[in-house]
């Protein structure tokens, strides 16, 4: 009896042990199918990089090494979008062997080394004439005070009240040299002429009746200035005779003007 007990479970421990070789292969069987899958679909992936030609891996790198192999360059891109890529780099560089690059190279080199010297020189160029500008205004601007200076020193000197008699500078001026009293010279000249201008007029008013000379000089209220100085060129009684006829307002202005604290 206790033979067949152990006749028995040991058959049942052999079916339990094939079931479970059986659950392995079924299992590694599954794994491989998997595992095949993958490995399809990365070479589908790849195949369809290829063909893009995405990167241009399939046209530079694997069209010269599978083009002639059977079914595998099927993958490969088109022929034609292949031979214009060959087309494109073969264009970019025109030359038969490498002296030529090299001499090449060498030229461009050598344009390159001009190129910024040019740059280099228009630098000190444009800094040379900044500094001449820079010069020239300093010097525009002391030759500016240097001529306001002067002009104070002609109001003062020669024109002033006090100033010798203006004929005795246009004497002086004749005999110094031309060039260095060419300004001074011109207005003593431009003075001496409105001078005699003006006494031209005073002598002319004067043989006027006073009535008709004051409504002339009514009119003239936007040159006082001239008014003034014909009237200072008549004789007192011929410029009080105006002046009692002129509108009492542009009298009391002439006045002002003519008043010697002002002349």
């Amino acid at each position: 009896m206790a033979k067949k007990d152990r006749d028995k479970e040991k058959e049942i421990d052999k079916e339990e042990n094939k079931e479970l070789d059986e659950e392995k292969e079924g299992g590694k069987g599954v794994l491989a199918l998997v595992t095949v899958l993958i490995i399809i679909i990365w070479l589908g992936i790849i195949a369809i990089l290829i063909k893009t030609d995405v990167g241009g891996f399939g046209s530079t790198v694997l069209y010269p090494i599978l083009k002639d192999v059977p079914y595998i360059n099927k993958i490969l891109p088109n022929q034609e979008s292949t031979q214009g890529t060959y087309e494109t780099a073969d264009t970019q560089y025109q030359y038969s062997s490498l002296d030529d690059a090299v001499n090449r190279i060498k030229e461009l080199e050598l344009q390159l080394d001009e190129a910024q010297n040019k740059k280099k020189k228009d630098k000190q160029t444009i800094k040379d004439l900044k500094k001449q500008i820079k010069d020239l205004s300093s010097y525009k601007k002391d030759q500016a005070a240097f001529e306001k200076e002067k002009e104070k020193f002609y109001e003062e000197v020669v024109f002033s009240d006090q100033a010798p008699d203006i004929n005795e500078y246009k004497t002086y001026y004749e005999s110094i040299d031309p060039e260095n009293a060419e300004v001074l010279y011109k207005q003593v000249v431009e003075q001496i002429t409105y001078d005699d201008e003006v006494q031209d007029y005073a002598k002319t008013y004067s043989q006027m009746k006073p009535k008709e000379a004051a409504a002339i000089f009514d009119t003239m209220t936007d040159n006082l200035g001239l008014v003034s100085d014909i009237l200072m060129c008549m004789g007192a009684q011929a410029r009080a005779d105006i002046l009692g006829k002129m509108n009492a307002e542009t009298a009391a202005k002439l006045t002002e003007i003519m008043e010697p604290s002002k002349k």
